[in-house]
C-alpha cells in the first residue's frame, strides 16, 4: 500500500526553524513531484513547494520562499522542508504529497496524500 508519511512537527517560537520529513513506503519518491502543502483552520490547503520528478526543480509559494527550502534524498526516499524565519501566521497542518503530472499548487493534481504533521509558530 502507497503510504506518505510526515514527521517534524511541533511548537516553536516565532524566528525558529524546523525540518519537516516526508517519509515514502511501497514506491519510490524520485518517481514522483512531491509537494509541500499546509492548512490552517478555517483556510484551504495551500501549496508551499514543490520538487520535480524529472529534474530536481523547486518550486516555492511567495509567502514561503526564501524561508522554507525542499529537498530530496534519493537514498533515504525521503522529501524534507526546511523551514526557518518561522512566522505565527505559518502555524497550520502540514501535508506532503505525490502526483505523477499536473500543476504543482494545486491540491487535486495529488495522488497520494501523507496524514499531515502540526506546526505550531508561537511565544
Amino acid at each position: 500500500q502507497v503510504q506518505l508519511v510526515e514527521s517534524g512537527g511541533g511548537l516553536v517560537q516565532p524566528g525558529g526553524s524546523l525540518r519537516l520529513s516526508c517519509a515514502a513506503s511501497e514506491f519510490t519518491l524520485d518517481y514522483y513531484h512531491i509537494g509541500w502543502f499546509r492548512q490552517a483552520p478555517g483556510k484551504e490547503r495551500e501549496g508551499l513547494s514543490c520538487i520535480s520528478s524529472s529534474d530536481g526543480r523547486t518550486y516555492y509559494a511567495d509567502s514561503v520562499k526564501g524561508r522554507f527550502t525542499i529537498s530530496r534524498d534519493n537514498v533515504e526516499n525521503t522529501v524534507y522542508l526546511q523551514m526557518n524565519s518561522l512566522k505565527p501566521e505559518d502555524t497550520a497542518v502540514y501535508y506532503c504529497a505525490a502526483a505523477v503530472s499536473g500543476l504543482w499548487y494545486l491540491p487535486d493534481e495529488y495522488d497520494y496524500w501523507g496524514q499531515g504533521t502540526q506546526v505550531t509558530v508561537s511565544s
